[in-house]
């Protein structure tokens, strides 16, 4: 038997319970079935006395005799009872269906153990369907017992919980022949692990919980393990392959701009990122790095002067945008950071005209513009620059691989890459599925930013929420309504975004409206944001097109109708579009009256803190890590053991575990390492579990 052979030729298992087995459970290999691990242990050490039983629907072990069969019928239907006897009390026990063997053999009157669920009725305690064994031929095993993942499928076939027991205690007699080690004597002996072998015994049949918990940590530390090594060798692959210019010059352009014009003291998790974006370019090797940070904790600042750090270097810089609103903000923020510069910036979307872009192509060319903020226009072949040397992707999860490679191919030499992203992604997930990015994070509000005050509203405060954005708007201040949907929904009642503009105009009959939403023509978004954005419109009603991007100060109150429809990350980003100024602002987050049990989730969540990270790991719990990712890395996170949110630390040691051993080691070349290296080959690479390593 090896690790490879079918599942058909296990003892006890032939080709029909083979088929069913991997139908339901996806088991075809003797590795599948090791993998297969139990949910939860019953410890049948333990012997409960009835007299003692306070609770229904545990599982437990009796100790006593079994007296008075007897055979019931009511009507078509029959079952067989008895008593349990011991010396604290009696019980029933029944079996709805069973055979005419059944009571041939009760063993009447002998001392026996059973097993089973217990339930509650009048005081009483009954067993229906109890496992019994005989006192002298108890198994004399003091390990606790596995209870499989099943299905009433399998049940009804035989295939129940001793049907699996007896075929993992087969296959864990074989272990010594199946499970090789495949960590070094230096790291077992440091992390006081199990052997391989003792760890597969005692996840299936652990002795007593404290061995359980040793080959749990280390199955969990094995799949953390070898998923960062994967991804650190193929990061150390790319850099071997990956050259780029050096930045070591940081000079006029950056220090004049950070002594004379720096608006605002940067914080101390701005600064660190700028020095690990620092030493990343004084490399002659393309950096790649992800840039996280909540809404409004400044990235947009870290880029500019990474751009400037790319100027006094004498190289352009580039900044992308999914969106042209974007692209215009981001290009009229640095434009107005950099006005009392001789910096030349400009920006390219697809709405540029024809002459002004003649114009920026030659300047582009000629080394004239420094700095172009564009949109996906900036991809075309026509865009050339003179000598670009950073590439900074603004919500990077909305531009294709291709998209970013043609990016790279504006140069001879592959210019640095920044990505930026608002969504807050838990840092298990950053650190593990980002693999060919460095990753940092801004974790620190500017200060004197002010937290945003969050309230949930249900419809009969509906009076009272308008009342208050009146309130807000006497102030000078604006207000933004949010809507779900553009039209109705036939099988939905919620709020639309066409009844919600009638129903704000006429409430707020003296205020102007402005409106925004996906199906508008980009100039006719422009023309409307702009009217909110100067202030002529006190009110914005939109859908979620205003999520990303849009920034009005003057801001201080969203509305969130019908709030239970959007995710958490949604709603997170939706409050970030306020609080962008020095005034106290809101997030009112309407539902209707009846939520489901997740909907009160996410709402508590927004209600209780304003921090994205705690945000998206509730998002985590909820939706599940291939969720927060995307359809095509769901995969990715297939773990038997490990759990992003929760194993936090695991995966933390294991990253830095792996990044020391393949800075003294990066091709495993050391003996203690080919054992490391050779099983990674066999079992990761080779059958391309979790990642695809070039």
């Amino acid at each position: 038997m090896t690790l490879e052979t079918s599942i058909e030729f296990v003892k006890g298992i032939g080709p029909e319970r083979a088929k069913l087995i991997k139908n339901v459970l996806g088991i075809s290999t003797v590795e599948d079935l090791l993998h297969f691990y139990p949910i939860r242990y019953i410890d049948k050490n333990k012997v409960y006395k009835i007299g003692n039983l306070q609770e229904s629907n545990l599982e437990i072990q009796l100790k006593g005799k079994i007296s008075n069969v007897q055979e019931i019928h009511n009507g078509k239907i029959k079952r067989l009872t008895a008593k349990f006897n011991d010396d604290t009390g009696s019980m029933d026990l029944v079996w709805f269906q069973y055979s005419k063997w059944l009571k041939e053999q009760l063993p009447v009157n002998r001392e026996v153990f059973i097993f089973g669920k217990i339930n509650a009725f009048n005081n009483q305690f009954s067993m229906p369907h109890p496992e019994i064994e005989l006192d002298e031929k108890k198994e004399k095993d003091n390990r606790l017992r596995p209870i499989y993942p099943s299905s009433e499928k399998l049940t009804k076939r035989g295939l129940n919980q001793k049907f699996f027991q007896v075929i993992l205690r087969n296959i864990c007699k074989e272990i010594p022949n199946l499970i090789q080690e495949n960590l070094p004597d230096y790291l077992m002996n440091s992390m006081k692990f199990l052997s391989r072998q003792q760890t597969y015994l005692n996840i299936h049949f652990p002795e007593n919980l404290e061995y359980f918990e040793k080959a749990n940590f280390r199955l969990k530390f094995e799949e953390s393990f070898f998923f960062q090594l994967g991804f650190g060798l193929k990061k150390a692959h790319h850099k071997t392959k990956s050259y780029g210019n050096p930045f070591p010059i940081v000079g006029d352009y950056f220090t004049g701009f950070y002594e004379n014009h720096l608006p605002f003291e940067l914080t101390n998790a701005q600064k660190r990122v700028l020095k690990e974006i620092r030493l990343d370019m004084k490399k002659p090797i393309q950096m790649n790095r992800l840039l996280q940070g909540d809404v409004g904790s400044g990235k947009t600042m870290v880029a500019l002067l990474t751009m400037l750090i790319a100027l006094d270097n004498g190289f352009q810089s580039c900044l992308m945008a999914p969106t042209e609103i974007l692209a215009q903000q981001h290009y009229n923020g640095i434009k107005d950071l950099l006005k009392d510069t001789t910096i030349k910036v400009n920006i390219l979307t697809g709405s540029v005209k024809a002459s002004a872009r003649k114009i920026i192509h030659a300047e582009l060319e000629n080394g004239e513009l420094s700095i172009l903020v564009g949109t996906h226009a900036v991809l075309e072949d026509k865009v050339k620059f003179k000598n670009i040397g950073l590439a900074i992707i603004d919500e990077q999860h909305r531009f294709g691989v291709a998209q970013r490679a043609k990016l790279w191919a504006k140069n001879r030499i592959p210019p640095h890459i920044l990505v930026m992203t608002a969504t807050p992604i838990p840092r298990t997930l950053a650190m593990s599925f980002y693999s060919d990015l460095d990753v940092s994070v801004i974790d620190e509000m500017p200060v004197g930013r002010k937290p945003i005050i969050t309230a949930h509203r249900r419809e009969k405060d509906r009076t009272f929420v308008y009342n208050f954005c009146r309130d807000e708007i006497r102030k000078g201040r604006q207000i933004y309504f949010v809507y779900p949907l553009i039209e109705e929904s036939e099988t939905l009642d919620y709020k639309n975004l066409m009844e919600g503009l009638e129903h704000v105009m006429q409430s707020f009959s003296d205020y102007n409206v402005a409106m925004l939403h996906g199906r508008m023509k980009p100039d006719e978004k422009d023309v409307a944001m702009n009217y909110f954005a100067s202030g002529k419109a006190e009110i914005m009603v939109a859908t979620t097109v205003i999520e990303v991007g849009v920034n009005v100060p003057n801001a201080s109150v969203m509305v969130i109708e019908s709030a239970e429809r959007f995710g958490l990350s949604q709603l997170h980003q939706l409050r970030g579009r306020v609080g962008r100024g020095a005034e106290q602002s809101y997030c009112i987050l309407m539902t209707s009256d009846k939520l489901s049990t997740e909907s009160r989730t996410r709402i508590k969540t927004m209600t209780e803190t304003n921090d994205g990270f705690k945000i998206s790991e509730v998002d985590m719990q909820l939706r599940g890590p291939g969720d927060i990712l995307g359809t095509q890395q769901s995969g990715v996170v297939d773990f038997k053991k490990l759990d992003l949110v929760n194993d936090s630390e695991i995966i933390k040691n294991t990253k830095n575990m792996v990044e020391k051993i393949l800075e003294a080691d990066p091709l495993l070349a050391r003996i203690d390492h080919q054992i490391i290296k050779n099983y990674y080959l066999q079992y990761y690479k080779g059958k391309n579990k979790w990642s695809k390593i070039s």
